[in-house]
């Protein structure tokens, strides 16, 4: 399996939020994880920043942000230059996965937690 420097965008560190799910996941798969969230805070060692913050090597960005949330991060994330962008259920935005594949930046709609599992991620 190959690993998969993944950034966690809407990370908690409520357990029942699937952002939360998913850091965990991530970590149990071997995949070293980064987290941004609406607070500054720590999930097992895994700082949770606060805003955009200069994350190098990611090539999975998966977002447990609403559309509406996205908006202030479309730069941030073409700029993070990451290979694919996860949208989790709920977080479906047309007008991302166009400037994504504008830059070739792949799209890919599905659970993060689901794609793990299924050994799909």
């Amino acid at each position: 399996m190959k690993e998969r420097k993944t950034l966690v965008m809407g990370a908690s560190t409520e357990p029942t939020r699937y952002a939360y799910k998913a850091v965990k996941m991530l970590q149990r798969f071997g995949h070293p994880v980064v987290a941004m969230g609406k607070k500054e805070d720590n999930l097992d060692g895994i700082k949770i920043e606060k805003g955009a913050a200069p994350f190098d090597g990611v090539d999975t960005v998966t977002l447990y942000l609403n559309p509406m949330n996205q908006k202030q991060y479309y730069d941030y994330i073409v700029g993070l230059n990451p290979k694919r962008v996860v949208f989790n259920p709920g977080t479906e935005n047309p007008e991302l996965f166009t400037i994504l594949r504008q830059n070739n930046i792949e799209v890919e709609v599905g659970c993060t937690l689901v794609m793990l599992s299924t050994n799909q991620y």
